[in-house]
């Protein structure tokens, strides 16, 4: 099934189930995946893309509360966390710390780096092939991290 089927159907058991957060969330990502296949002009969207789209929607939500927070709203900055976490569900399932370790070694040994000049090729490699199961700054903190060593 596709996202936006998938979508499509939740939207409407949170309507019956009358679920008000839960359907702000899910028109939020209807709309982004409508804005995102009138921008490219095709009739679908890849998964890849999709999973992009979702990321997108989780970081703007947590960069949000982030600002809510320091301005003493923390009952918006709720409301956006508890966002990202619907849109999380829509997600494939990300990668554990060890899991995410390992797969940067392989890859900085791969791409043959040594040192911290080499991070740009390290992140070439690894937020491609590690698209959707984790998150940009995860993989960049951790490739700093091995490739400080």
């Amino acid at each position: 099934m596709s996202l936006q089927n998938q979508i499509d159907q939740d939207i409407k058991k949170a309507m019956l189930a009358k679920e008000k957060d839960k359907l702000v969330a899910l028109r939020a990502i209807k709309s982004a995946l409508l804005l995102a296949k009138t921008e490219k002009s095709s009739a679908e969207l890849s998964e890849d893309d999709e999973t992009k789209l979702l990321q997108k929607l989780i970081k703007q939500r947590k960069e949000s509360a982030e600002i809510y927070q320091k301005q003493g709203r923390n009952d918006l900055a709720d409301k956006e966390l508890s966002e990202a976490k619907i849109i999380k569900n829509y997600l494939p399932e990300q990668m554990s710390d060890e899991e995410l370790t390992s797969s940067i070694k392989v890859i900085i040994d791969e791409v043959g780096a040594s040192t911290m000049a080499d991070m740009g090729k390290v992140m070439g490699v690894a937020t491609k092939k590690l698209a959707g199961k984790a998150e940009g700054k995860a993989i960049a903190d951790k490739v700093k991290v091995l490739l400080a060593k």
